[in-house]
Parts: C-alpha cells; structure tokens; sequence
C-alpha cells in the first residue's frame, strides 16, 4: 500500500467481561479466553514492529474506538460482545463497518448466520452441504413424539446461539423423551434461547481452518477420543475446550494432521469449501464437522473469526502449515487489507464487484473498473 494510505496501526479489538447475563457461571472462561488472545495477538504484531494499541470493549464499542481514527487505524476484530449478551458479536460487526474501518475477518452477515445454528444449517442445506438433521424447540411441552418424528434418538442438544462449546456438557446427547425434555427446560431456562435438537453422528470428528479470497484449506485436524469407551461420550464438550483439569480437556489430543485416506480427504475438503461458501465467510473460519459410518462428512458447525490464541485449533493447523504465530497474525490482516481494497469509495470507475455467495466462481473478484493497485499486499516468506 503507499504511504498515504499505510495506518498508524492496528487496534486489537476484543470484549472484557467481568459476569454473565445468562449461561453457566463457568462460561466466564470462554469469554476470558477472547483477553489473553487479544493480548497475544498485540505481542505478535508488536514483535513484528507493527504499531499496536489495545481497545477492550467494557461498555460498547464506539466508546472502546473513540481514540482510534477510522482513516488511521486497522482494526484486528476479536470482538465477541459483552456479559454473554446474544449478537453482540454481530452488532460489533455492523458498528465497526458503519464507522468506516477496515477490520480482520468476517462480516456481521456471515457472523450473524453462523452464530444462529438453525439458520446456518438450511443455508447448508440450501447450499447442498450434508449437516445432520435437527429441531428447534422453544419451549419443554414442544417435545413429543410427533415433533420428534424423524428424528431418531440419540440426539445431541445445544443452545442454538452460542459458540465455543457453551451450553454443551455431559448431559447434551439425550436418549429418551424425559431426559429431551430436561435438557430443552435447561437450556431455555439458563441461556434464555431456543435448544437445537441434532441428530446425533457416532464417528470420528475432523475440523479444518480456512482463510483467504480465494480460500484456502489448511491441515485438517482429527480429535481423537480414544480414552472414551461410551461412544455418545465423544463430544467437544465445555470441559473438553476450557476446563484444564477435566478428564475431557486431558484426553481428546488433537491429531494435526489428521490421519485420513485420499477419499475421505477429498470429502472432507470439498464439504468445508462449500461450507464457507454458504455461509460467505471472509478472511478466516474454522469448518466442523462429523464423518459417519459410510464416511460421509457431516457440517455441524462453522465457526467465523475462530479462536485465534496460541493454544487454539486454528493457529495449530497454520502451525502445521509452517506459519509462526506473527506470521499467521500478519496475514489475517493482509486479509483484511485485501478486502479493503475490493471496493474503492472515492470513485464509482474504481469500484471492484463480487459475484454472489453461491456463484460457482467461489465469489473470485472481477474489475469493474481498473486494476488492483500492484503492491497493496506484500507476500509473506514462503514457509518452511
């Protein structure tokens, strides 16, 4: 980019949550989890001699950028909202864009339909992407056996607006009507939403990171759940992404990369680009999904703007990919540069246009007008 146009920087946005509006007490470290990945993002960029500043989000978000000019500042977005509120992530989102910043990963639309599991599943479905089949329940009495129907038991039942295993625990895959009835009462009364009621895959569970325009697969990962005898027992429950001392957290190892055979991979690959697809992710995502006993890859979730800490799934497969931390934070803001510079405000002849989400161009940008400026992005060193 030239020099006009360099920012003074880049903001590190992200939330400060003390307490919970709703939820279970211990989701707390979810949500402190989203300070020590901004702090870690700041080091990295602040290593590579990449002007920093830190904004936490304590009260809203256009008080927290107050001190950041949109025409000098880059924002590294890890907003995900305040006290557990519902959307906030998204609001966060639209607030940043109509402030006119540039900013890191995805959109408030591709985050307020991946958030919302119900409505990200039809667009799966729409979008010709296997996701197993599910139920939206409001209410206890809602759960009989009529709206059960094609649904056979066991089912795995999670809050229908919450991200990072939230609302998932020992007691999420049901076997009988009682015990559905129970969880739905739970999750309505605690986390004051719908429960999404899904079918329940018994097999092996592979995730895979996904960044770029166009995108580009990394490493895909396998959790592995061999400790676990019961096999209604292999979940990525809350214990198992958080709790540090759990049996869960100490026993599902991730294998990066996975171990899997030419067909399966090809599968796997091809369901999470048409996942990111469906869900017009941009800049970064992390797919889920569970393979069943014929092999058939299952999308039970797409995470954007995925956790990004040290620690975390996302940068493990960078990682394996040969990306050091710095690097893979320097280029999801190269990322966020290359969006920018998609669409020039100044001047309609200027102005780049995207084909839709579902166009089978995977969205690739076509001028309308002249030439990306050369140089704008700079290459990372080839890795390795």
């Amino acid at each position: 980019m030239d020099a006009r146009e360099q920012p003074r920087g880049v903001v590190v946005l992200y939330n400060h949550t003390d307490q919970l509006i709703k939820g279970d007490p211990k989701d707390l470290l979810a949500d402190q989890g989203v300070i020590a990945c901004a702090h870690a993002v700041e080091d990295a960029l602040k290593s590579a001699n990449v002007p920093a500043a830190l904004a936490p989000i304590t009260g809203n978000v256009e008080d927290a950028l107050k001190p950041f000019p949109p025409t000098e500042w880059l924002i590294f977005n890890l907003g995900e909202g305040l006290a557990g509120r519902l959307f906030e992530e998204i609001r966060i989102a639209w607030a940043i864009e109509a402030m006119g910043y540039t900013f890191t990963g995805s959109d408030a639309a591709a985050l307020a339909l991946s958030t919302h599991k119900a409505r990200a599943k039809e667009a799966l479905v729409h979008a010709g992407v296997s996701t197993p089949a599910w139920r939206l329940f409001r209410r206890p009495e809602e759960v009989t056996e009529e709206s059960l129907r094609g649904l056979p038991m066991p089912l795995i039942v999670k809050p229908v607006a919450e991200d990072a295993s939230q609302g998932i625990g020992t007691d999420a895959v049901v076997h009988n009507l009682e015990q559905m009835r129970k969880r739905v009462a739970y999750l309505v009364d605690s986390y004051r939403q719908a429960a999404l009621a899904e079918e329940f895959i018994a097999g092996r569970e592979f995730n895979i990171s996904v960044w770029g325009n166009p995108p580009v697969l990394l490493p895909i990962a396998e959790i592995s759940f061999a400790a676990f005898n019961n096999p209604h027992e292999k979940i990525v429950s809350f214990s198992a992404k958080w709790e540090e001392n759990s049996f869960e957290y100490q026993n599902t190892p991730v294998i990066c990369p996975a171990r899997v055979d030419p067909v399966l991979e090809r599968r796997i690959k091809r369901t999470a680009l048409k996942a990111w697809e469906a869900i017009a992710c941009r800049g970064y995502a992390r797919v889920d999904m569970r393979v069943s006993a014929a092999d058939i890859p299952y999308v039970i979730e797409v995470n954007c703007n995925p956790d990004i800490s040290p620690d975390a799934g996302f940068f493990r497969a960078a990682k394996t990919a040969g990306f050091s931390y710095q690097d893979m934070v320097l280029h999801i803001i190269r990322l966020g540069w290359e969006h920018a510079y998609t669409y020039d405000r100044t001047s309609v002849a200027k102005r780049w246009r995207t084909y839709p989400p579902n166009h089978e161009t995977l969205r690739r940008l076509h001028p309308g007008g002249s030439r990306v400026r050369g140089g704008t992005v700079d290459r990372l060193p080839s890795a390795g």
